[in-house]
């Protein structure tokens, strides 16, 4: 049986397509986990995985910090190492962030196959400095290739979690009716300026019949109640949403990208203006090339920048009888174009191959 280390940590961007991966090889592979303390693979990953933390932080600017930050991934590559010797691990698969550094050097230092996944358009640092020592950069979005001119990079676009792939029923609790349903996710972590944006526009989206679910954060203080609008703090049935959504409002990471693509779903971005390299826009630049979304950037609630949008997308369906709308249907097209519904596979097959040279060599 294969071993593998997977080293997925801190965001869902990061997490859940390695989860997709953990899934599909989970019968037939040991699968180890490497993450860090107090991040969201602690809630996830143990479940199902044994999961090994070490202690490492975000790269930040400044000497002393710096000095410091390359002294801690110094000492968790030694960590890595040993459990890489422990659990007589073959291969290593990580999807970039920081926790890549040490899982990525320590895999060559014990001359293992590494294998890393950059889900965004802009390759993120680690990506950009240590993608050359691996054996594949498998890539979600094909504009990553110019950005990473000494890697063996292949494009297999970003894996989802199996549940975006099955078909669902709406879930009960969503307001019926003809109106269009609009789906905003702001998320648990907040998305504070995303939802102040959308909150300004509730009244004119309630007035012309549509109905709203707003995932919102835990702090988040709740809207007048309205039978046509549900806020939840959270929900596992984010794939049932998409999938019947007429519009999303999301922010623009790549891997709410990837589900919003697999589920067809028309979209306008909301990039988060703090993204390191503004890597967000350039994820929401590449869906709305292809006509699936709209871009809107973070503005002040009283500014109508977010309205102006809703209007121009969703004017067809809101005045006539038909519950159809060609803006909307190009939209769905523009997703369904760049949806990779067999990225695992794709992955898979990538791992696969290096578990066989690795063990051949």
């Amino acid at each position: 049986m294969p071993r593998l280390l997977i080293a997925a940590s801190g965001t869902g961007g990061h997490i859940f397509p390695a989860l997709a991966i953990a899934e599909a090889l989970s019968k037939s592979w040991e699968i180890n986990w490497l993450g860090v303390p107090d991040r969201l693979e602690v809630q996830l990953v143990p479940k199902k995985y044994e999961l090994t933390t070490i202690a490492l932080q975000g790269f930040s600017k400044g000497g002393l910090r710096k000095l410091i930050q390359l002294l801690r991934v110094i000492s968790a590559t030694y960590l890595v190492i040993r459990l890489i010797q422990r659990k007589r691990i073959q291969i290593v698969f990580t999807t970039g962030g920081y926790i890549s550094a040490p899982a990525i050097l320590a895999a060559k230092l014990c001359r293992k196959k590494v294998m890393l996944h950059e889900s965004n358009a802009y390759p993120g640092k680690v990506t950009r400095l240590l993608g050359r020592f691996c054996d594949v950069v498998a890539l979600g979005l094909p504009t990553a290739v110019e950005y990473l001119p000494n890697c063996q990079s292949v494009v297999t676009g970003t894996p989802v979690r199996k549940s975006f792939l099955i078909s669902h029923d709406l879930p009960s609790w969503v307001p019926i009716g003809k109106g269009p349903l609009i789906v905003v996710i702001g998320g648990s972590q907040g998305a504070i300026g995303l939802n102040q944006m959308v909150r300004n526009t509730l009244p004119y989206l309630l007035e012309n019949g549509c109905r709203v679910v707003h995932i919102i954060g835990k702090n988040e203080i709740q809207a007048t109640p309205n039978q046509n609008l549900v806020e939840k703090t959270f929900t596992d049935e984010i794939p049932s949403l998409l999938q019947h959504a007429d519009l999303v409002i999301s922010r623009a990471g790549a891997g709410t990208l990837s589900e919003l693509a697999v589920s067809s779903s028309p979209a306008i971005l909301v990039p988060y203006p703090y993204a390191t390299d503004a890597h967000q826009d350039l994820n929401a630049a590449y869906a709305a090339q292809f006509g699936g979304a709209l871009i809107v950037h973070q503005h002040p609630p009283d500014m109508k920048g977010l309205t102006n949008a809703l209007n121009r997308v969703l004017s067809e369906r809101l005045t006539s009888s038909s519950q159809s709308s060609a803006f909307l249907s190009q939209m769905k097209i523009g997703m369904m174009n760049i949806a990779q519904k067999e990225a695992h596979n794709h992955v898979i097959d990538l791992l696969k191959k290096l578990t066989i040279g690795s063990l051949a060599s």
